[in-house]
């Protein structure tokens, strides 16, 4: 595999690219050497121990707010990022914080004590009140003897001479300073209460203000019945105050213009006011004034407006006269028409057409079943004639009988069918009779019989 061959630029450029993205916020403490101070700002020095020294180089943003410990022979915590200087290889750290050693042990202390404070809830920004836009009293604690008190009165009667200023003199620095800031605050509670609290406090070293980063004058802050206001230090110190505070500002100074509004702009916004509500009244009257030059014309006497409105009620009573005729008329007709269209529709008249319809019915009906019954009784009768004629009783009533045997349930058709001392049935066309015989005479009935002789039809040809 062929090795990866970098030119001195492109190498130079990922090693700082892979150590200014691993190595940011490195703390290093040591003592400053070699320091140098070009013209253009920047310092360069080296920060060394007993066996090792790194190249340091702080630009001048950052030297300008915590070049104060950058002395040769300084013992100091530095805070940066590790970086190469790529046009000559140098191994370095880009400074951007720097303090004297002996705060390292109150930097930590202040790190965990925000950490606490925080988790309960005491920088919640939720919990924050709002600053009154116009206050009338202002509450200022500060040392009575320092410049931050005379800047602080200085701006408010510069910016709002109207609002009293109540001052809590107090030590601001010292193992005192935090007790006696907050029974200041404590006292702010008492009549006449103030709207706002400013605390205020010069710059200084992280030693200097650490009165302000004590526990008991946070709690204090936020136990405060009135919005608290900082201005604490410069703009880059931050104390735990600040976090516990409604407003934070950078300066004692910026605190003061913060909480009061100008009286310059004020006085700029009432006279925009003033003329506003000038120009608008001169507008309203010249309005009112044209309205009423166009509308006097229109204007007449009540008496000629009471004839005029008496006319239009006659023409409207009039006109509600021959609506109301007209309307009856028509609800009349209407009625009428309904009512003969009630009696063209009546039940009654219904009913008689019914009934009569049912009568004719009836009629049809008798006729026709009279009619059917005549034809029923005719056929009948003709049936019934028929009938007789074909039926075995009119040969009987001519003289002749029919024999059966005792039991009635077979016909006697020959002599030979009997013997003497039998029983015999003869049905006769008005009844019938039982009786026994005596004899039977076979040759009589054979002679008898031979001597008829059997007479045929002759068929029609």
């Amino acid at each position: 595999m062929d090795p990866i061959i970098y030119k001195v630029s492109e190498f130079a450029r990922e090693v700082r690219t892979l150590l200014e993205d691993n190595f940011t916020g490195i703390w290093l403490t040591g003592e400053i050497s070699n320091l140098a101070t070009p013209a253009s700002g920047h310092v360069y020095f080296s920060l060394k121990d007993d066996k090792a020294q790194l190249r340091c180089a702080m630009f001048r943003n950052r030297r300008m707010r915590h070049g104060a410990h950058l002395v040769d022979g300084a013992s100091v915590v530095v805070r940066g990022t590790v970086s190469i200087y790529e046009s000559r290889g140098d191994f370095q750290l880009i400074v951007d914080y720097v303090e004297a050693a002996g705060e390292g042990r109150l930097r930590q202390q202040y790190e965990i004590l925000k950490k606490r404070l925080a988790d309960e809830g005491l920088f919640d920004q939720a919990k924050r009140r709002a600053i009154p836009v116009v206050p009338s009293r202002i509450g200022v604690i500060s040392s009575p003897s320092s410049a931050a008190i005379r800047d602080v009165l200085t701006t408010l009667a510069r910016r709002f001479s109207l609002a009293e200023v109540a001052v809590y003199p107090v030590t601001v620095q010292g193992q005192a300073a935090a007790a006696a800031i907050s029974r200041a605050i404590a006292q702010a509670r008492l009549a006449p209460t103030p709207d706002l609290i400013i605390l205020a406090r010069g710059g200084g070293s992280l030693e200097d203000l650490w009165a302000f980063n004590e526990e008991v004058v946070v709690r204090a802050i936020c136990d405060c019945a009135v919005p608290v206001v900082t201005g604490i230090g410069h703009e880059t110190d931050f104390t735990l105050a600040d976090f516990a505070a409604d407003l934070r500002c950078a300066t004692p100074t910026a605190a003061a213009e913060a909480v009061t509004p100008d009286h310059k702009e004020i006085h700029s916004h009432i006279l925009n006011l003033r003329d506003r509500a000038l120009k608008g009244m001169r507008y309203t009257l010249r309005s009112g004034a044209q309205r009423l030059d166009t509308t006097q014309p229109r204007i007449r006497h009540p008496h000629e407006r009471l004839g005029y409105q008496g006319q239009q009620l006659r023409a409207l009573t009039q006109r509600f006269q021959n609506a109301w005729n007209a309307k009856t008329r028509d609800t009349g007709h209407a009625t009428t028409r309904l009512a003969q269209r009630l009696a063209g529709n009546s039940p009654k008249q219904r009913l008689h057409r019914l009934g009569m319809t049912q009568q004719n019915i009836k009629k049809q009906l008798v006729t026709e079943a009279l009619q059917v019954t005549h034809q029923a009784d005719r056929r009948l009768t003709a049936l019934t004639t028929h009938l007789r004629a074909l039926s075995p009783l009119a040969t009987l009533e001519r003289g002749y009988a029919i024999v059966h045997t005792e039991k009635g349930n077979s016909l006697v058709r020959s002599v030979h069918q009997l013997s003497a001392g039998a029983t015999i049935q003869t049905r006769f066309a008005d009844g019938a009779a039982k009786s026994r015989v005596e004899s039977v005479s076979h040759e009589e009935v054979d002679r008898i019989t031979k001597s008829r002789p059997i007479q045929r039809k002759r068929r029609k040809s």
